[in-house]
């Protein structure tokens, strides 16, 4: 079980990487999708928090007040990380042309996400060895759209893409922790699970609808506009398509 669920979490991790084929891209070309990579991760944060996050939360405990707490409670925790986030960047010059607090608030997401994957991933193994392999095939399948939407977010940062993917994959490797620590604990994961993916999906809304719409909104060409709907429209379709392979 030790080695399916590392093996298991550790591929998962290394999608992170994915971002790595838009370097095949040349960077003037890339600077300009980058907006459409933004509308693309902003759609698969939205599509995943719909159509797969709150779903499950219902599945693991019923409609409950308890659900909206912990979804408020991840809106006002990212809320405040946005803010020691902005006093932090926000007196430096090119602050404006590159908003760089989306970079470190979507890493913390991703890394709240990814630890959650670990998290069910380990607890499916503990349950059964088909479950925990199709489960694996399952975040595989998702993670892919969202660890190129992340890399967009963290280019349009201002990170180079060198650095964007070291700590996308940095961040990826909460899933390891996360894996580990459900072996552990065991039988306990399911509570856990029943706050943590509300919470997370809490984040992931704030973060697409505060942070990442904002700033598509910059954009005021009505054919780019267009396109950016599409890539939004895309992320949430690539989220639903998904439920054909759970």
């Amino acid at each position: 079980m030790w080695a399916y669920t590392i093996i298991s979490v550790s591929i998962v991790s290394l999608l992170s990487l994915i971002g790595a084929l838009t370097l095949m891209l040349k960077e003037e070309l890339l600077r300009k999708l980058l907006l459409f990579f933004v509308a693309f991760s902003a759609g698969a944060l939205l599509g995943d928090t719909f159509i797969h996050l709150l779903p499950e939360a219902v599945e693991e405990s019923g409609i409950s007040a308890s659900i909206s707490v912990s979804i408020l409670s991840g809106l006002f925790f990212f809320f405040i990380m946005e803010k020691i986030l902005r006093w932090r960047h926000c007196h430096e010059i090119d602050c404006l042309e590159h908003p760089k607090h989306l970079g470190p608030i979507n890493l913390i997401g991703d890394f709240f996400h990814n630890f959650i994957d670990g998290v069910i991933i380990a607890a499916s193994y503990l349950v059964s060895l088909p479950l925990g392999l199709a489960t694996t095939v399952a975040v595989v399948l998702h993670e892919v759209p969202q660890e190129l939407g992340d890399f967009g977010v963290l280019l349009h940062s201002g990170y180079t893409a060198k650095k964007a993917l070291l700590l996308n994959l940095l961040s990826a490797f909460s899933a390891i922790i996360g894996a580990v620590a459900t072996i552990i604990i065991g039988g306990n994961a399911g509570s856990f699970t029943s706050y943590a993916i509300p919470f997370t999906a809490g984040g992931f809304l704030y973060i697409a609808l505060s942070d990442l719409v904002p700033e598509l909104h910059k954009e005021s060409e009505w054919k780019r506009s267009l396109l950016q709907l599409f890539f939004m429209a895309a992320g949430i379709g690539i989220m639903y398509l998904l439920l054909f392979f759970d």
